[in-house]
């Protein structure tokens, strides 16, 4: 349910130009990218991403403590879905002729409250190796994700099909056990994208526990999207070329070098040379502040801002140390404390906005829960006496202690890779310390980003990019030592209230119930600060005007359209 869009505030200030560089091939030069030679040949483009993919499926990306920014964009480049989200955060069909709807009778609401949705392929559409998507890649898919001895691949609406089945080589049609608002997403972006039972049914029924290991995840992939791989350098580059029988038709582009960026200012150097023509997800990266400095030296492109997810902090309900930061009025004095408009204004460059609700402002129902929101305005002394109610002692110092004399302290995590983490983590961690709280800061090496049991088990506080899918915090995410540590829940808050809230609103259809049930969750999410929200970020999208036909709040869903006004 991730989702970003313009930021209009800023949109019409934001446009400049990008030198047009030369087309190039791969290969290494002084900056470990592939150097450029000038060639009136095919049609290619140079764009980079924030972040080193280990893998190209989405699903595993996501089934770590954190993912890979960016990781996303290239998936939609390289696999295609049955559907895929536009610009406008409205599901087109790919691989699909249509999208089942109530309207053209492929998702049917049966009176005891089950239903079926039925999908036919695209008359034509194949796997990168030219073997033809059918209806039994889906059968299998379905059974891969709903299998617990594979919980990286674990997708909870799935919980709620009884059977998919294939009706003929071209058709499919799911069963659903209840009724579930998202059941038209099936088998695209975050709910189980195809997998090509040719290649991998032998290796699932033989090896089950080597199979997320198996090389087609990665360098071996073979999908269904409107670009192939042809070569990944790790931790530097992959090369993508068009897909000539992809289902929508050949790519105008004929390849795409895709560069790996972990440095703001390597990147800017990179776009300032003409090296790279366009990012997808500098979130984090670059920020709008750092992109509009660079306006006046960059003549021939643009720069359209997008607004994402929340960062906000995560207290570690599950495992607490100390204690008391599962203590309600603790973090709500805390969050007090906080001058997120500061945030706001020294981070952000006051092109954002304090958020007060880890949802994001794009939704569509956003403007319909704001009276769930429970608010916290800035209030230094408040946050000081409600930690003096708790039993702590200000002293000289201006360091709380308790009764026995120990200093009130907390660590507090900044989620590595990403540098508005790190200057939020610091900044938060003054504005803490001014309260009389220690704290202690850790920036997670990069590492142990994908180190489960070293995210989860975090003793206190971490300051992250929080997605605002309400599946992520149920109770059934929490990871723990009997999930191997996987999870989406990474407050480990447990909630009967807000798990039966989070299940009615993927259940109901009539809207205003289905609002209602999302006001319950958020309201419950606030209240009891779940998640502590800080500001909503805004990225930088750096196009090239060589490129055409890019939609800054969907980069890549239609990468089959891009074009270029040279090769």
């Amino acid at each position: 349910m991730r989702r970003t869009g313009l930021l209009p505030l800023i949109a019409g200030v934001m446009l400049m130009a990008c030198a047009s560089p030369a087309a190039q091939g791969p290969g290494p030069s002084a900056s470990g990218a592939a150097p450029q030679t000038t060639s009136a040949g095919p049609k290619r483009v140079v764009i980079a991403l924030r972040g080193d993919p280990f893998t190209l499926s989405g699903e595993l990306d996501r089934a770590g403590a954190g993912h890979v920014y960016g990781l996303p964009e290239v998936e939609t480049l390289v696999h295609a879905g049955l559907g895929v989200r536009d610009e406008l955060s409205q599901i087109r069909p790919i691989l699909a002729e249509a999208m089942p709807s109530v309207e053209n009778g492929l998702w049917q609401v049966l009176p005891d409250g089950r239903m079926e949705t039925t999908w036919k392929i695209r008359e034509g559409a194949k796997w990168h190796d030219g073997m033809p998507f059918t209806a039994a890649d889906l059968v299998f898919t379905w059974q891969v994700v709903s299998d617990p001895e594979l919980p990286k691949f674990k997708e909870a609406p799935y919980r709620s099909i009884s059977e998919v089945r294939a009706v003929d080589d071209r058709t499919v049609t799911v069963s659903w056990t209840r009724t579930y608002i998202l059941a038209d997403q099936m088998f695209s972006g975050n709910y189980g994208m195809p997998q090509p039972a040719h290649l991998l049914e032998s290796a699932y029924r033989n090896d089950k526990a080597s199979y997320d290991q198996l090389p087609y995840w990665a360098e071996g992939f073979v999908g269904t999207g409107a670009f192939k791989l042809k070569s990944w350098v790790r931790g530097s580059y992959m090369v993508v070329t068009a897909f000539d029988q992809y289902a929508l038709g050949r790519p105008k582009i004929d390849e795409i070098e895709i560069r790996f960026a972990q440095d703001a200012n390597a990147l800017l150097a990179g776009i300032l040379a003409g090296e790279i023509e366009m990012t997808v997800s500098s979130n984090g990266l670059i920020s709008l502040t750092q992109a509009i400095q660079i306006k006046d030296q960059w003549t021939q492109g643009r720069i359209e801002p997008v607004v994402g997810r929340t960062i906000g902090i995560y207290p570690q309900l599950l495992t607490p140390s100390p204690l008391i930061v599962a203590n309600l009025d603790f973090r709500r004095a805390l969050l007090y404390a906080t001058d997120r408009q500061s945030l706001v204004d020294t981070l952000e460059g006051g092109l954002s906005q304090v958020a007060d609700t880890h949802y994001t402002t794009s939704q569509p129902d956003f403007v319909d829960i704001q009276s769930y929101i429970v608010k916290y305005q800035y209030d230094p002394p408040r946050a000081v006496q409600m930690i003096q109610a708790l039993g702590y002692t200000r002293g000289t110092d201006g360091q709380f202690r308790d009764g026995s004399g120990q200093t009130l302290s907390v660590e507090l995590r900044s989620s590595p890779g990403r540098d508005v983490n790190d200057k939020t983590t610091l900044a938060v961690a003054d504005f803490w310390k001014q309260a009389g709280v220690t704290v202690d800061t850790l920036m997670v090496p990069p590492q142990l980003d994908q180190d489960s049991k070293f995210r989860a088990t975090r003793p206190a506080f971490e300051v992250v990019g929080v997605p605002d899918d309400p599946s992520r915090l149920a109770s059934s995410q929490i990871p723990t030592p009997a999930t191997n540590y996987l999870g989406n829940n990474r407050s480990g808050y447990a909630s009967p209230t807000l798990d039966a809230a989070i299940e009615k609103y993927f259940v109901t259809i009539p809207r205003a119930e289905r609002i209602a049930a999302l006001g319950a969750f958020i309201h419950e999410v606030t209240d009891q600060l779940v998640i502590m929200p800080l500001f909503y970020e805004a990225s930088p999208l750096l196009v090239s005007k060589r490129i055409q036909n890019v939609h800054a709040a969907a980069p890549t869903w239609n990468g089959h359209e891009w074009d270029t006004t040279s090769p």
